[in-house]
């Protein structure tokens, strides 16, 4: 029996192959020419605000996979849209951090045709995932120098 493709569907798979840590699977929910646009990113971060391209985003997730990042992936709320490919999705992610967990924040809005994302606009609280990944002194210090 075939997966179900709608909008819901894609992102409850992409929420479950991100909580069983399937980094390399995720690439294989969007369509070829998908754009994943990240507003909120912090140039200095490293996280790009636009991913444009399957390829592309196989290879953030890649960089996933390497630092061998682990989310549960929880409080999940979808709103359905008048759109029919449309949804918004809020979540948070609770990241191991030494003896901590730390709780990031997310919206992310999908655009899915045909059973693929073909956009997404994700809204993640990308000081809390740098902070609970080592990375938020550089992101820092990053900043910092942006800013002189």
């Amino acid at each position: 029996m075939p997966e179900p493709t709608s909008p819901r569907a894609v992102f409850e798979r992409l929420n479950r192959g991100i909580a069983e840590g399937r980094w390399n699977d995720l690439a294989d929910l969007y369509a070829e020419d998908a754009v994943v646009r990240q507003p909120f990113a912090p140039p200095a971060s490293g996280a790009p605000q636009i991913l444009e391209g399957r390829e592309t985003i196989r290879a953030r997730f890649a960089g996933a996979a390497r630092m061998g990042l682990r989310f549960g992936v929880r409080n999940v709320i979808v709103h359905e849209t008048t759109d029919p490919e449309v949804i918004v999705a809020e979540f948070d992610y609770d990241i191991p951090a030494g003896d901590d967990v730390l709780t990031a924040a997310n919206v992310q809005v999908l655009r899915v045709r045909d059973g693929l994302i073909i956009e997404t606009r994700d809204y993640h609280d990308h000081l809390t995932i740098a902070r609970a990944t080592g990375g938020l002194s550089a992101l820092l210090a990053a900043l910092d120098g942006e800013t002189a």
